[in-house]
């Protein structure tokens, strides 16, 4: 459980801290958005922590390598999408509503499609895990969705708007 809770500290306030940031992905440097250099130490950070946090056997730790992979795919493609969003809203342009439908759907068919390889991944490294295991593992989660709500209600909050609230973004 020192070890769960350890993890929990690590990964909560760099999650919030991304999510944060990343509100204004179209902002400068100095309005705190991340670096994609930043973006990737975060991810590092998520990602040992749930290493950490399972203390794998020598036979899992041969299953992790797919679900490392997973979980860094969706937050690259988590980072391009906030960085061309970032463009897009720098450009000033006319909103298309149509065109804003199509690419909104586009997202949630990638974001589908990036979640169903993560549970894929998941899958046989979950079903070799004890039940400390799996309670570690559900505890991290439910800390990082946490933190993501959080996140999540004061962007919308910001933003004037939280109807648009989007909890599908699940960090990893």
């Amino acid at each position: 459980m020192i070890g769960a809770a350890a993890a929990l500290f690590i990964i909560g306030s760099p999650v919030a801290h991304a999510q944060q940031a990343t509100t204004s992905p179209g902002a400068s440097s100095d309005d705190e958005s991340l670096s994609q250099a930043d973006f990737k130490m975060l991810t590092d950070i998520r990602v040992g922590a749930i290493k950490a946090a399972l203390q794998l056997t020598p036979e899992q730790e041969k299953l992790w390598p797919a679900v490392e992979a997973a979980i860094r795919a969706r937050a690259e493609t988590r980072y391009r999408r906030l960085a061309a969003l970032g463009e897009h809203m720098d450009q000033g342009n006319d909103v298309d509503p149509v065109q804003l439908y199509r690419q909104r759907a586009d997202v949630l068919t990638e974001r589908a499609a990036g979640l169903k390889k993560l549970a894929d991944a998941w899958q046989p490294l979950y079903q070799s895990l004890t039940p400390d295991q799996k309670t570690r593992l559900r505890v991290v989660t439910v800390h990082a969705i946490e933190g993501l709500r959080t996140a999540i209600e004061n962007r919308a909050m910001d933003q004037g708007d939280e109807e648009d609230a989007d909890p599908g973004m699940l960090p990893y």
